[in-house]
């Protein structure tokens, strides 16, 4: 797995709830792409939790849109915003029992719409949450003026 540079680190005011380093009260996730697939391993907090011990299920749309929104950036190479999520909760994720890991790849596109897949797996590698988010995506030139992202290929 190769670990993916973020490049937003040292832009005045950037604190994504979801992969700023610097937001204190964020997520602080990070990325790594393996082959099709970008990858995050991630420790649920206590103050991420809704009910005693688990994860919020809002929390956990998070995890999936912020790591899709990454998809969107390695594999397209170009920004886009969040259209629709659709999320299955199929297992409880509990804040006390270790890390998660979080996959997403690619689907498909169709013209500026990307369509995302993510899973979300427990420590003991059991899948407890998936969805499909789907994506609005830019151009690399409106990537550059909208969100100060520059491709790298």
């Amino acid at each position: 797995m190769k670990k993916i540079p973020n490049p937003w680190i040292g832009i005045d005011g950037y604190l994504c709830f979801g992969c700023a380093p610097a937001n204190t009260h964020g997520l602080q996730m990070e990325f790594f792409e393996d082959g099709d697939e970008i990858v995050c391993v991630w420790e649920p907090k206590p103050q991420f939790q809704g009910w005693l011990n688990t994860l919020h299920g809002g929390i956990q749309s998070v995890l999936m849109d912020e790591i899709a929104a990454w998809v969107v950036v390695v594999k397209l190479q170009i920004c886009g915003v969040t259209s629709k999520i659709e999320t299955k909760f199929l297992k409880p994720i509990y804040t006390n029992k270790g890390k998660l890991t979080i996959k997403a790849h690619l689907l498909e596109t169709k013209r500026n719409i990307a369509f995302v897949s993510c899973e979300i797996y427990n420590e003991d590698n059991e899948l407890c949450s998936s969805g499909i988010i789907t994506y609005f995506t830019y151009s690399q030139e409106q990537s550059k003026a909208l969100f100060n992202f520059v491709a790298t290929n």
